[in-house]
C-alpha cells in the first residue's frame, strides 16, 4: 500500500485511497498506508465490539504530531457528506435534532476511517435496536431511519491517573475494581487505554438501563474511594485527582462514549486501546502498546476480549451485523416454553457448541422434578444451579457455590432458562462461544419445590451420595434482591430436613468455601494422642508469577523443574480403623476433586504419614517419558469408574511432589521458609511407583535451565529460599520461567493474506507428525516471515495444492478459507508450549527444513 493513490476493493466495496505515504505519526514514522493496513488486519477482533454502535470519530487530518509539536484534532458525530454511498448509517434522536452516524459493519468502513485519518473511534455502551436495518444509500432510497437505543450490554470504568500517578497505579485500582465486580457476578477485562490509563469492561445482558448501570458504577467508585481514600477519587473535579486515580463512572451515561477496544489513539506514538490479561497488569513495567505490538499479539492468538459479551447481540453475524431472524420451529410450542427457551437458543449455535440445543419443544416428563448443579470454569468459576419447572431448568449462577453451613448465604444471579437435557451435560464449551470453559456436574438429583413465588423460592435438594451436597437432603431459599429479578440470595435454611443415620455423611464443601483468611492459620492441632484436623476443603495453592531471568534479583533462589500437568494438593487422612491406611484426597487448584479420577495415586497413603498435606503436579508421560499434557487431559476428563480403571493401566499418571504444607508432627508449615519445608518433605515422604519427590535443580540458574532443556520440560520455577507459603496468593517470590520451544512441523495449507500479504499468505496451517507417521493439526503460524520467505513459500505451495485437508481435526474457523496442500514441506517453528487442545502456543516461523532433515 505504498503508492500515493489507488482504488482498492475491501469487503466487496470500492474505495479510493489517497496520500498513502503521508506520515501521520512523525515520532514513529507511521504512514497513512500503515494506519489503513492496521485497521484491515485488526478488523476481525475489533468489529465485534463496535458493530451496531454509533461511531463518533476523532480525526487528525495532519496526524497527532509530536510531543513537542502536537496537531489539532476535531470530533465528528454526523456522517461526512463525502462518505462513500455504501457506508451503512442510522439516525439517532437527540434533544432537539437528529444525528446521522456511520456504522462500522465490516472492514470497508474501517478502511474509510483510516483514509480520512479518523484515528480514534469512540462508541457508546449501547447498540442500536437490531430490528431497524442500517440505511445504505446505494441500495435504498430515502433518508436514514431513526433507531432506538437498546439497553447497554457492557459496563465501563475509565481509570484515569492524576498528577503523580501512572498506569501501574491504575493497575492496582483495576484489581480492586475487579474484586467488587467479581463479587456481583460481573467478570471484567482490562484494556490499557492507549493514552494514560486503563479501561475495565464487564459484560451485561441488557436487562438494565443506562441510568441504572451508571448508578451501579457510581456506587462502586464511591465505595472504593471510601476504602482507599489515599489512592482513589470518584469526583469529577480535577483538583481532587492529584496523587490519585480517578474512577470515571460517567462513561456509562447513554450520551457518553468510550474509545473502542483496538482503536488507535491520537498520541505521539501509534498506541492502541489494547485488551490485556490480568496477569499482564502485574508487570511493574506495564505500559501502553503500539499497533505493531497489538498485531503481533493477535497473530499469536492473544485476544483477552475474544469471548467477551458473546450473548449481548443474540445471533449477531460476523457481517453484516443484522442477524437473520430465527428459523421457524418445526413444532407448535406453548407460549410459556417458547418464551423460556428462545433466549437460550439465540445465545448458542448447535454447530459450534456441544451443549444440547433442542429445536423442538420439550416433551412432558413424568416423575419428580430434577435439579443439577454444574461446576462451570468459565471466565470466573461459578456453580450453575438449575431447578426443573414447567418443562425447563430455571437457572442461577452462584459464584461461591451453594452454602453448606446452616444460615450461610451467597449471591445468585439468575440466567436464561435451560432445556431439561442440560441436566446431563458435561464437557468443554469452546473458548469463543458464550460461557466458554469446562463444565462438570457437581451434584444432581431430585428437588422438592415447597414454595415458588415471584420473589422467593423454597426447595429441598436430594443429591447423590458422593455429590457436592454431601449425600444429605438440603433445604434452600432463593430470595430476589432487586426489581429486575436478576440478583438473588441463596440461603441454607435453619430448618433442615431430618435424615436417617445411614445418610449422615460429611458434606463436601464447594471449592471456594471454607478457605481460611490469609491472616489466620488454616490448620489446627490437638493433643498428640488425637488426630490432627485437616482443612476441608484443602486451601488453594500458592501461585507463581510469570517472569524471566532478569526478574531474579538477589542470590537466594532455588530452582525446580516446571511440570506440564495439573496442579494438585493432596491430603493423607487418618485411618478409620486400626491398621487401615489413611485415605488420600486430591484437589485441583480450583478445588475439583480428583481423588477417584487418579486412583493409582492412592499409594501416597503408604508413602506419607496421616495428617500430611502436600503440593505437587500430576503429569502423564509419553513414550519418551516426557510430560504430555494431551495424555493427561484424556485421563482428567474421565468420570466413569470402568473407563478410569482402564485408562489407569494404559496411561498411568505420576504425582511430582514439591512442597509440604502440614504434618501431624509439625502442624502448619506455611509460615516456615521454603528450604525448611523441602527438608521436611525429603525426610517425611518416600518416592514410590507413581509418587515421586524430585530433587530441586540447585541454586545456579544456567545449570537449572540446561537440565530442564535437556529433559525437554516446559521451563523452571525459581523460588526464594526464605519464601513462606501464601495459600491462594500469587507471589513474585515464586517466578516461573518458560523456555522457547522448537517444533518440527509439516505445512498442510495456507490462509489467504490481506493488504500487503494479499499475494502471499496470511498464515500457514501446520501439523505435527507422530512416531507412526500420523499427522495431527497443530495450529497456524503468521509471524516471523521475511518478505522473501513469504514469496518463496507461496510459490512452493502453489505446486502441491489439493482439494481436501490432509488431517481431519482442523477447526472450522481455521479451515473456512484455507487452501490445502500435500504435506511435503517440513519446517521448524518456535513456540511457548502446547495448549489444552494440542495446538502450538504462540508459534513463530523459523525456517523450512531440508527434505533430508
Amino acid at each position: 500500500m505504498g503508492s500515493k493513490q489507488q482504488t482498492v476493493t475491501v469487503a466487496g466495496r470500492k474505495l479510493k485511497l489517497t496520500n498513502l505515504e503521508k506520515v501521520l505519526y512523525p515520532e514513529a514514522v507511521t504512514t497513512k498506508a500503515e494506519v489503513i493496513e492496521y485497521f484491515q488486519t485488526i478488523a476481525p477482533v475489533m468489529l465485534p465490539h463496535i458493530r451496531r454502535r454509533a461511531v463518533t470519530r476523532k480525526r487528525w487530518p495532519d496526524g497527532p504530531g509530536t510531543t513537542d509539536d502536537p496537531k489539532d484534532a476535531f470530533f465528528r458525530k454526523n456522517l461526512e457528506d463525502s462518505a462513500p454511498a455504501w457506508v451503512p448509517r442510522l439516525g439517532m434522536q437527540h434533544s432537539d435534532h437528529v444525528n446521522i452516524y456511520p456504522l462500522a459493519e465490516d472492514e470497508a468502513v474501517l478502511a474509510w476511517f483510516g483514509q480520512v485519518a479518523a484515528l480514534e473511534l469512540h462508541v457508546p455502551q449501547w447498540r442500536f435496536d437490531a430490528s431497524v436495518a442500517p440505511f445504505i444509500p446505494q441500495d435504498q432510497e430515502g433518508e436514514p431511519p431513526v433507531a432506538e437505543r437498546r439497553n447497554p450490554d457492557r459496563l465501563v470504568l475509565d481509570l484515569d491517573p492524576g498528577a503523580g500517578t501512572d498506569v501501574t497505579d491504575c493497575a492496582q485500582v483495576a484489581r480492586w475494581c475487579r474484586e467488587v465486580l467479581d463479587d456481583i457476578g460481573l467478570p471484567s477485562v482490562p484494556v490499557t487505554s492507549g493514552s494514560k490509563g486503563i479501561h475495565l469492561y464487564a459484560a451485561l445482558d441488557g436487562s438494565y438501563t443506562s441510568d441504572q448501570v451508571s448508578e451501579v458504577a457510581k456506587e462502586l467508585a464511591r465505595s472504593l474511594e471510601a476504602d482507599h481514600p489515599k489512592e482513589v477519587v470518584s469526583q469529577m473535579k480535577k483538583t481532587a485527582r492529584k496523587g490519585k486515580v480517578f474512577i470515571d463512572w460517567s462513561q456509562n451515561n447513554a450520551n457518553k462514549t468510550t474509545v473502542a477496544p483496538y482503536s488507535l489513539r491520537g498520541r505521539p506514538q501509534p498506541w492502541v486501546a489494547a485488551p490485556r490479561t490480568w496477569e499482564e497488569l502485574k508487570d511493574p513495567d506495564l505500559g501502553q502498546l503500539t499497533f505493531q505490538e497489538v498485531l503481533e499479539r493477535v497473530a499469536e492468538g492473544t485476544d483477552p476480549l475474544a469471548d467477551f459479551g458473546r450473548y449481548t447481540d443474540p445471533g449477531e453475524a460476523d457481517s453484516p451485523a443484522v442477524a437473520e431472524p430465527a428459523p421457524k420451529k418445526t413444532q407448535q410450542k406453548t407460549k410459556d416454553i417458547e418464551d423460556a427457551l428462545t433466549k437460550y437458543r439465540s445465545m448458542r449455535d448447535a454447530a459450534k457448541t456441544p451443549e444440547p440445543v433442542p429445536e423442538d419443544s420439550p416433551a412432558a416428563r413424568e416423575g419428580n422434578p430434577i435439579f443439577v448443579i454444574q461446576e462451570h470454569h468459565a471466565t470466573a468459576l461459578h456453580y450453575d444451579t438449575r431447578l426443573e419447572r414447567d418443562g425447563v431448568l430455571v437457572s442461577w449462577a452462584v459464584p461461591k457455590g451453594p452454602p453448606l453451613e446452616v444460615g450461610g448465604q451467597g449471591l445468585a444471579v439468575q440466567t436464561e432458562d435451560h432445556p431439561i437435557e442440560y441436566a446431563e451435560f458435561e464437557g468443554t464449551i469452546p473458548k469463543n462461544e458464550y460461557g466458554g470453559g469446562e463444565v462438570f456436574i457437581w451434584d444432581s438429583g431430585t428437588v422438592e419445590i415447597e414454595k415458588w413465588e415471584k420473589k422467593k423460592v423454597v426447595f429441598v435438594l436430594h443429591g447423590q451420595p458422593e455429590g457436592g451436597l454431601g449425600g444429605v437432603p438440603r433445604r434452600y431459599a432463593l430470595v430476589q434482591t432487586d426489581e429486575k429479578g436478576k440478583n438473588w440470595l441463596i440461603r441454607l435454611m435453619k430448618d433442615q430436613p431430618k435424615q436417617s443415620a445411614a445418610r449422615k455423611s460429611p458434606a463436601k464443601k464447594s471449592p471456594t468455601q471454607g478457605k481460611a483468611d490469609s491472616k489466620t492459620t488454616p490448620y489446627s492441632r490437638t493433643a498428640k494422642d488425637e488426630p490432627v484436623s485437616l482443612p476441608d476443603p484443602l486451601p488453594s495453592p500458592m501461585l507463581a508469577t510469570m517472569g524471566a531471568a532478569k526478574d531474579l534479583r538477589g542470590e537466594d533462589w532455588i530452582f525446580e523443574a516446571k511440570w506440564d500437568g495439573y496442579r494438585i494438593l493432596s491430603a493423607v487422612h487418618h485411618p478409620n480403623e486400626e491398621d487401615t491406611p489413611g485415605a488420600v484426597e486430591l484437589r485441583s487448584r480450583n478445588g475439583k476433586d480428583y481423588t477417584t479420577v487418579f486412583p493409582e495415586l492412592a499409594e501416597l497413603a503408604d508413602l506419607a504419614p496421616p495428617g500430611t498435606v502436600l503440593d505437587g503436579e500430576v503429569v502423564a508421560l509419553n513414550s519418551s517419558h516426557r510430560p504430555d499434557f494431551g495424555l493427561l487431559q484424556r485421563r482428567g476428563r474421565l468420570t466413569k469408574k470402568r473407563e478410569i480403571d482402564r485408562a489407569a493401566e494404559r496411561i498411568p499418571v505420576h504425582y511430582m511432589v514439591f512442597d509440604v504444607l502440614h504434618t501431624a508432627e509439625h502442624g502448619d508449615l506455611t509460615d516456615r521458609p521454603y528450604t525448611e519445608r523441602r527438608e521436611i518433605l525429603r525426610e517425611l515422604v518416600a518416592s514410590g511407583k507413581q509418587v515421586q519427590v524430585p530433587e530441586d535443580l540447585g541454586d545456579e540458574l544456567d545449570h537449572a535451565v540446561e537440565i530442564s532443556e535437556e529433559l525437554k520440560l516446559e521451563g523452571i520455577l525459581a523460588k526464594r529460599a526464605k519464601s513462606t507459603y501464601r495459600a491462594g496468593k500469587r507471589s513474585d517470590e515464586w517466578i516461573k520461567i518458560k523456555h522457547d520451544n522448537h517444533a518440527d512441523v509439516v505445512i498442510i495449507g495456507w490462509r489467504q493474506g490481506k493488504s500487503g500479504r494479499a499475494k502471499t499468505f496470511g498464515s500457514l496451517l501446520l501439523a505435527i507428525e507422530d512416531d507412526d507417521g500420523e499427522l495431527t493439526y497443530a495450529g497456524r503460524v503468521g509471524t516471523g516471515f521475511s518478505d522473501a520467505e513469504l514469496t518463496e513459500i507461496r510459490q512452493q505451495l502453489e505446486t502441491i495444492t489439493r482439494k481436501t485437508p490432509p488431517v481431519h481435526d482442523v477447526p472450522r474457523e481455521d479451515a473456512s478459507d484455507a487452501t490445502w496442500v500435500t504435506p511435503k514441506i517440513h519446517a521448524e517453528v518456535k513456540h511457548s508450549g502446547i495448549t489444552r487442545d494440542h495446538r502450538l502456543r504462540h508459534p513463530t516461523w523459523r525456517t523450512v527444513k531440508p527434505t533430508d532433515a
